[in-house]
Order: C-alpha cells, then structure tokens, then sequence
C-alpha cells in the first residue's frame, strides 16, 4: 500500500441472501476488472454483513472475484460448488426442542390460569404456549459447516486472526439489539464461518446462532452496511457495494418481469410484496448511513455501487436455476461496468487521489465475465503485501525469460 502513501481501501459488501451473494459476485468481478491499482484480494480492511459476509471472507482469504464466481457461480460440478439448496434444510434440531417443550408450557399455563380463572384470561394465561413456535424454519448449520470446509484448506483460514488484512463480519445481538463486529478484539476467537452463519441468520428464517452463551441474528438488524466499521480503521477509499434496492415499477415503462407479464408487484403475490417492503426499509436506512459518512468521515471517500431501481432481472431472479444464476452474475457485471461509464466523469479524480484509474478500453468495449484469459482456480495462501509484490514481479520477470527462450 505504499504506493498510494498509505491510503488505506477497504471493502463493504452488504446483505441480500442468496440473490444479493450472486449479484454482488458479478458487479465484484467488473469492479476488479475496471479499476486498476486495487487488488481486491490485498484491501487493508474488508466488512461484510450476511451474505456479503461470505464474499468479505473470501477476500480477505485470497479468493479474487473471478474465483469466487467460479466456485459459486460457474463451478457447478466441483468440490467447492455451492448449492443454495442447502439453505432450504429444515431446522428439525428447532423444531424437536420447542416440540419437547409443549407439555411444560401447557401444565404452566394451565396452573397459571387456574390459581385465579376469574381474573386471569384463559388465553391471556396459555399465550405462554407461543414459547413453543420455532424461532426458524430452515436450518443454516450446513452453510457454516461448507464455509468452514471451504477456508480451512491450506491457502485459507477460518481464523480471523491468521488474516493478513482486517475482516469484520457484523451480527447482531438479540438480547441487546447491538451491533457485534466479529473480527475485531474480544471477539475475533469465533471461527470465521461461524461470525458469518450468525450475521446471515435472518430472524423467522434462521434460528438465532448460539455464540459464547449469547444469541446472535442477521446483522442487517441494525444497518444496512455497516461501512463505518471499515471508516473507523482507517480506510480512506471504501468501495460499498448494496445489491437490494426497491423496485420501482413506473420506469420500466411496461416492460414484462421475465414472465411474459406486465411488471406488477401486487400480481406477484406475498413473496413480492415482501420483497418489496424489506428493501424500501433497508435502502432508506442506507440512504441516511451514507450521508452521515460524509460528515462524519470527510476526508474519507465513499463510493457505493448498487442496482437500478428499475432492473426487473435482479427483482424477479430464480437463484434456484443454475442459467438463472449465470445470467444474473453476467446481468449485474453488465450493469456494473454501465453504471461507471455513466460515472467516469465524477469517479476518475475520486479514484485518482488513490492511485486508482479505469479501464477505459474495458468501460468503452463489451466483455464477458467468463474470459478466456482469467487464471483458473487457485487456492491462494494469505502473505504479507511486500511478499505479494515481490512475487507479482518474479511472475513479470518470468514471463519476459519465457519470451525471449525459443520453444522448443
């Protein structure tokens, strides 16, 4: 980071399930791809809040965009593959427990009421039996378990404390309703994957997850972002990326939803209407987030990179179809790479003042997101940055020797 005279970068990636991971991946790849003198892998500082806790984990263990994106996206048949099925388990740990706790509820509730009938309200005194509905439906102990499987390969940890670069991964606290930054000192003991099974733990959805004798649910809870945890190390660039955001159907000017239908939400039912209101809520929350930032950090620069209101493709997605899933990764890289052309004008100097310019030949021309000239897949083992440079040149020095020897 010297080069830039110490300005530190850092990463903020926001929530949104499995949708948000995906779209999150494509527009990560563009950003890494468009903007030159950033090493997504080398940030100084990377905060993630539920899913995009899994991709701040990534990150900050080595794993590039592009790799990332073939493990989640395009890797279908590997080891490392990700199925959003396996988010889909039923909790019947949860359920079992409350089951077991009926006959005690009931035989209180029933003591209760019946230790005074006439001033204690039959349903007043069995509202205790409530106690026994499940806290979450599906069960999200088999994403820790291939999270911690996927960073404890060598090359990666699922030590927050073995990281070259800081990763926070925030939850929320259910008993306190406060913010818990994993990562940071008193709680960077808790297995990465871990933090981020709690941060990803969406209340109704998921159980809370049992750390250290308290309980802990998505930290979306609380903000949106959760960018000042990166502010406050330090980092003086921030690239924010925030893949929920309203639909607003007026500007699709009658476009269909990919269904063949006119864009209405009401027409989709309970699941679009819900959608709906959970991004509304979040977004505006963001919205006053990022313009205290600017006050509270002014010397720092903020730069948030999100959908349209008007993409229909990323509100109306089947994370569930593998080509759905290839075509949102490609349709955020797509809009990605569009929203900094429509930006270059205002982004260039911002970037410039640490050491970070665009692509122009990328931004002006038309690029898949699978390229021929991307490196495979590699396990990338975390090292010191002064390693990292000395090795990206011996790669350069290599690379010129090959030149100059004749094939034989």
């Amino acid at each position: 980071m010297s080069r830039r005279g110490h300005h530190k970068i850092g990463i903020a990636l926001a929530g949104g399930g499995p949708l948000g991971a995906i779209w999150e991946i494509g527009a990560l790849v563009a950003l890494q791809d468009a903007m030159k003198g950033i090493d997504f892998v080398g940030c100084d500082v990377y905060v993630g809040v539920s899913s995009g806790g899994v991709l701040a984990a990534g990150l900050a263990n080595g794993i590039t965009p592009r790799d990332i994106h073939a493990m989640f996206i395009e890797n279908e048949t590997s080891a490392d593959a990700f199925d959003p099925e396996i988010l889909l388990k039923p909790a019947f740990a949860e359920y079992a427990r409350r089951l077991a706790s009926i006959p005690g509820l009931a035989i209180d509730a029933a003591r209760h009421w019946m230790s005074d009938p006439f001033s204690k309200g039959f349903f007043a005194s069995f509202q205790r039996l409530g106690r026994a509905i499940p806290t979450g439906i599906f069960d999200n102990v088999g994403f820790s378990a291939f999270l911690s499987r996927l960073l404890s390969v060598p090359g990666r940890t699922d030590d927050f404390r073995e990281l070259p670069h800081r990763l926070f991964v925030v939850a929320t606290d259910l008993d306190s309703g406060k913010a818990v930054p994993f990562g940071s000192p008193g709680w960077d003991h808790v297995p990465i994957s871990r933090a981020v099974q709690a941060s990803a733990a969406l209340p109704g959805l998921f159980p809370p997850v049992d750390i250290d004798g308290r309980h802990y649910v998505d930290g979306a809870l609380m903000k949106t972002l959760h960018a000042s945890v990166a502010l406050k190390e330090g980092a003086k660039l921030l690239i924010c990326v925030n893949p929920l955001v309203p639909f607003n159907a007026d500007l699709t000017h009658g476009e269909d939803d990919g269904w063949g239908e006119r864009v209405s939400l009401i027409d989709r039912g309970l699941p679009a209407v819900m959608s709906q209101t959970f991004r509304a809520i979040i977004h505006s929350r963001m919205k006053v987030g990022m313009d205290r930032y600017r006050s509270e950090f002014p010397d720092a620069d903020v730069l948030l990179f999100e959908p349209h209101q008007s993409d229909a493709e990323m509100f109306f997605a089947n994370i569930f179809s593998y080509a759905s899933r290839k075509r949102l990764a490609q349709h955020a890289y797509d809009r990605t790479l569009g929203d900094l052309r429509r930006r270059r004008e205002h982004l260039e100097p911002i970037l410039a003042r640490h050491g970070v310019t665009l692509d122009d030949s990328l931004l002006d021309g038309r690029r898949h997101i699978i390229d021929a000239r991307s490196p495979p897949l590699r396990r990338r083992r975390p090292i010191h940055p002064v390693t990292r440079d000395l090795d990206h040149a011996l790669d350069r020095l290599d690379a010129v020797l090959k030149a100059k020897v004749p094939a034989e």
